[in-house]
């Protein structure tokens, strides 16, 4: 499982676990945890990539409308057919 690190507030960095992305009318989406642990529930968070072609690194913000984020969940059931993802 690939790590990534985020800048959060401050001086916060966070840090999650890709588990899966994809790419849905033009946005590229990754589900992502905290956890590690593919054995265990664990939170996991479906992020955008919100940057502009041009810029160097990619920026991610969590998708929060609900529409989209039914359709993007649809889409990670099935690339992880043995995962369920609960709201």
């Amino acid at each position: 499982m690939e790590k990534i690190t985020f800048a959060g507030e401050g001086d916060e960095i966070l840090e999650f676990y890709v588990l899966e992305q994809t790419r849905l009318n033009g946005t590229d989406y990754i589900l992502v945890t905290e956890s590690d642990d593919e054995e265990t529930d664990a939170e996991c968070y479906i992020l955008k990539d919100v940057s502009k072609e041009q810029e160097a690194e990619s920026l991610y913000e969590a998708v929060e409308n609900e529409a989209e984020l039914d359709a993007v969940m649809k889409v990670f059931e099935e690339l992880l057919e043995d995962t369920e993802i609960v709201k």
